[in-house]
């Protein structure tokens, strides 16, 4: 077992668990650790906890100290770094008539790095930009190729259901989301109808679809007989955000009927 805390180092990034050793950390709380990428200044969002060895990265990193006023100053001051090196590499991307797209700029705390997010068609020789880049800046550049729900992620926006995207607000990974999800969810296969701003499935079907699952369980299956208290019929479809069966009654002309899992008292599937 190790003892850990959970630190993000963006609002809905990924978790990574440090090494508290004999550090008074709580939740809430904002730190300095190492990381492979350099020095960084993360939100600890998970309090000290003992996990297993299968749960952890060993080797363990530490948490270097528990950060005050004066690093979040730093912060600040690589943020609006940041921003100026944003424009300037825009400028050189320009110059050298690359087919990309800047989308974020970011400098390690202890700025020994900045790393450059884009997005692109296909593969960019982007060799002679980080030799311009590096001679501006004087540090160790890295341009980090993204796909478009990661650009989705980093820019934020607003989506069809009218609330600010879960990717960049609390979804800290993207799990595989497949068409088969939204057919199960009965949902229309509109392309415009089921994909987010960045042109793929929404995420919300991954995580609606588990939902729709369990209660799936709980309903009988399309196509079989049962015997309900308005007389025998067939299931010819479910409403499961309902939590309703349809039913083909056959001694009422074939009718359909809207009817709830309890007024189904006998069933035989087929």
């Amino acid at each position: 077992m190790y003892s850990v805390v959970g630190v993000r180092f963006k609002r809905a990034g990924k978790i990574y668990y440090f090494d508290p050793h004999d550090l008074e950390i709580e939740k809430d709380q904002y730190v300095i650790v190492e990381t492979a990428r350099g020095i960084e200044y993360g939100k600890v969002v998970i309090g000290r906890k003992e996990v297993d060895d299968t749960d952890v990265v060993l080797p363990l990193k530490k948490v270097i100290r528990v950060a005050g006023e004066e690093d979040a100053k730093i912060v600040e001051e690589n943020r609006a770094a940041a921003k100026e090196a944003f424009g300037t590499c825009v400028m050189k991307i320009k110059e050298h008539n690359l087919g990309m797209k800047l989308i974020d700029v970011e400098y390690t705390f202890d700025r020994n790095k900045i790393i450059f997010y884009f997005t692109a068609e296909g593969r960019v020789d982007f060799r002679e930009l980080v030799k311009d880049l590096a001679g501006v800046f004087r540090t160790r550049i890295e341009l980090r190729q993204i796909g478009v729900r990661d650009e989705a992620k980093i820019l934020g926006g607003i989506g069809p259901c009218g609330r600010p995207l879960c990717c960049s607000t609390w979804l800290g990974d993207f799990e595989p989301v497949s068409i088969k999800m939204a057919k199960d969810q009965n949902l229309s296969l509109n392309p415009t109808k089921i994909s987010g701003l960045c042109g793929r499935l929404m995420c919300c079907l991954k995580f609606e679809h588990d939902n729709y699952e369990n209660v799936k369980t709980e309903l009988p299956k399309v196509g079989s007989h049962v015997m309900t208290t308005m007389g025998p019929g067939k299931v010819v479809g479910l409403k499961v955000d309902e939590h309703m069966v349809q039913v083909q009654l056959f001694e009422h002309h074939n009718k359909i009927w809207d009817m709830s899992p309890d007024d189904v008292v006998e069933q035989n599937d087929i």
